[in-house]
């Protein structure tokens, strides 16, 4: 005679409970965009449960959670006309009242006073120095605003080569990024934020080189030969760290080099936003090495990953349009990259060293700090 089965036999316990159900949906709430492996990364984070992403899909779908795809429609500039109606160009609140060598790129008297003190060589040996400094560094200032060879610099400044010179020695002692640094902390205490940021965001962009030579690639995706700039800025968009790499390296073999320096100079950093191109491994290893967050922000249009719905509230498909999103917190990244190509040298690379683009882009930034300091 066969033996019955026993009735009441318990089953496994469920590896999530109603509470991690409830910090899910709050997950996908506050991060709609998500991937699910992110979402799995961040229910260990605040429940510090580690279960597979496919246990995590489940129990979004039985809490009626779903992910749609994004419905495209026109650009709302496309239909407007592009550029219709938009003002561009310079006004007179760009304009700058002309210096000592009657250009408009020199430095103020009071933007000099802020910075002076750092190109400076009180008490140091060797000859007195032969031009002024304020004037080479007006010069420097010429050369990144308009673009032009060392060559053609106006009479009115001292001879190229002394002001060669010296930028080349201030870029390789790093006076340009000591004058960001000191101005950036100065305008944050201004608007009312600590001196240093506890969040960050980071984003590249590629920018086409000249003949001159140097360590240049080609970007696949932008269709672009030359060099990329890799920045971290914090969430007023002024800069962290910045490095040079040519245009053919992915996102996500330079993200762990820049990060590691703005990390470094701003040990306080807990959240860093990024795109898509650095999710997946490389946010796993930033937030493994630095111990921080890190959140992908993607677009809306983004029909990859989607966006998550929850089953109480009306369900339909987002309506998104084509191009550029305004992205929270992202893309204040994008703003800085706009910053950096009012200045023409920065356009497109000219120097075949590697040091010389990244004094640039300290130089440029730190400008655009000393103007708004000094206004």
């Amino acid at each position: 005679m066969a033996q019955s089965k026993p009735q009441g036999r318990p089953g496994r316990k469920p590896s999530l409970n109603a509470e991690h159900v409830v910090v899910l949906r709050a997950i996908t709430q506050e991060q709609p965009r998500s991937s699910l492996d992110e979402v799995t990364r961040e229910l260990f984070r605040r429940s510090g449960i580690k279960v597979n992403p496919v246990t995590v899909r489940k129990a979004l779908r039985e809490a009626g959670i779903e992910r749609l795809k994004p419905i495209r429609r026109a650009s709302e500039r496309a239909a407007q006309g592009r550029g219709a109606g938009v003002r561009t160009g310079y006004t007179e609140a760009h304009r700058r009242i002309d210096g000592a060598s009657g250009l408009n790129t020199d430095l103020t008297d009071a933007e000099w006073a802020l910075v002076g003190d750092l190109f400076q060589r009180d008490g140091q040996r060797g000859a007195p120095a032969r031009y002024e400094r304020r004037t080479v560094v007006n010069a420097c200032c010429y050369v990144l605003r308009t673009g032009c060879a060392w060559r053609l610099l106006p009479k009115s400044f001292p001879p190229w080569q002394a002001v060669y010179m010296s930028f080349k020695r201030w870029g390789a002692a790093g006076t340009f990024e000591t004058m960001h640094d000191r101005l950036r902390q100065q305008w944050r205490e201004r608007v009312g934020k600590a001196p240093e940021p506890t969040a960050a965001i980071i984003d590249s962009q590629s920018t086409r080189s000249t003949a001159q030579g140097g360590h240049t690639g080609f970007d696949a995706g932008k269709k672009v030969k030359g060099r990329k700039r890799n920045l971290v800025v914090d969430t007023l968009g002024l800069l962290l760290a910045v490095t040079i790499t040519p245009a053919s390296v992915q996102d996500r073999d330079t993200a762990a080099k820049v990060v590691a320096q703005a990390c470094a100079k701003v040990p306080g950093i807990k959240k860093l936003y990024t795109d898509g191109a650095y999710g997946g491994q490389c946010a796993v290893a930033i937030e493994k090495t630095h111990g921080i967050s890190v959140e992908v922000v993607r677009h809306p249009g983004n029909r990859s990953t989607g966006t998550w719905q929850d089953a109480q509230q009306p369900l339909w498909p987002e309506e998104v349009a084509k191009g550029f999103v305004v992205q929270a917190k992202r893309w204040v990244v994008e703003r800085t990259h706009a910053w950096n190509e009012r200045c023409r040298r920065l356009i497109v690379h000219h120097d075949r060293s590697d040091w010389a683009p990244l004094a640039w882009v300290w130089l440029a930034e730190a400008r655009i700090l000393a103007t708004r300091l000094a206004t």
